[in-house]
């Protein structure tokens, strides 16, 4: 899943993301598509980073791609 958030100032990309989480199964990702540099650090502070792994990359200067997938359950 793709969240394009080109334009959006913070908090609406995490508010964004969050309504999609609950979507996703373990093993999924939900790639966030932004030019707002402070949106890295405000999903990092607003989503459990022991369900969640974050990646980003830079693609192109200032267009960060942030990749959010749901860790599968260890047993």
């Amino acid at each position: 899943m793709i969240l394009n958030c080109l334009g959006d100032l913070c908090p609406i990309p995490v508010l964004k993301l969050k309504a999609a989480l609950d979507s996703i199964a373990p093993g999924e990702t939900i790639k966030v598509i932004t030019d707002h540099s402070c949106t890295l650090q405000n999903i990092r502070d607003s989503i459990d980073d022991q369900l969640y792994n974050i990646a980003c990359e830079e693609p192109a200067n200032g267009i960060w791609e942030i990749s959010i997938s749901r860790q599968t359950p260890s047993h």
